[in-house]
């Protein structure tokens, strides 16, 4: 089960991970949240169902991650396109936020839950709702990290720059973390497949 997900009964999913691992995810995870920001919670004797109808931003974030993460729903080739693009962006965002928002948090709670076993690792077990929210931050983390990185496709496959990278290349660390939340997620996906 070391360095990867493996299905257990019910639906979820369970992970070997060391010390330094569960340190990288949580630290990964809350540099995420504080990238997404703050919710908008309703204060004190506001109205909940106020907050439902909060409009959101019309244009797209400038940090480039963050536009990766919240992207242009149809592009912007043309004003009319734009304009679309703008509307469905003020009226959705604030959810989306939410989602990668409740989806970090999930990790940094599951993790934080983490009881050590010995030779200084821990196994976490996840549920099937787990799962989802792990699926769903592994994926922002990777967006993110790949948009620093200016990561693209030629990059990514087998023969790719990414797995040639000198140990002197500054951004090694970072390409590492990378290439290993991706293969974390591949192998949680494939414990959520149907035989």
């Amino acid at each position: 089960m070391a360095g990867h997900f493996e299905a257990t009964p019910g639906g979820g999913a369970s992970v070997a991970l060391d010390e330094v691992e569960v340190a990288i995810l949580r630290s990964l995870a809350v540099q995420l949240l504080e990238l997404i920001g703050p919710g908008d919670e309703p204060a004190e004797g506001e109205d909940p169902l106020a907050a439902l109808f909060v409009e959101g931003p019309s244009e797209p974030p400038s940090d480039p991650a963050l536009a990766r993460l919240f992207p242009e729903a149809y592009g912007d080739e043309d004003k009319e396109l734009r304009e679309a693009s703008s509307e469905f962006r003020r009226f959705t965002e604030n959810d989306l936020r939410t989602r990668k928002r409740d989806d970090a948090l999930a990790v940094v709670r599951s993790l934080d839950a983490l009881a050590p076993v010995p030779d200084n690792g821990a196994v976490l077990a996840l549920t099937a709702g787990e799962c989802h929210h792990w699926l769903g931050s592994l994926n922002d983390l990777r967006l993110t990290i790949g948009t620093r990185l200016e990561v693209s496709d030629e990059d990514e496959g087998q023969d790719g720059s990414l797995y040639r990278l000198p140990d002197s290349d500054p951004r090694k660390p970072m390409v590492m973390a990378y290439l290993w939340l991706g293969a974390l997620q591949e192998t949680l996906v494939e414990t959520l497949m149907p035989d």
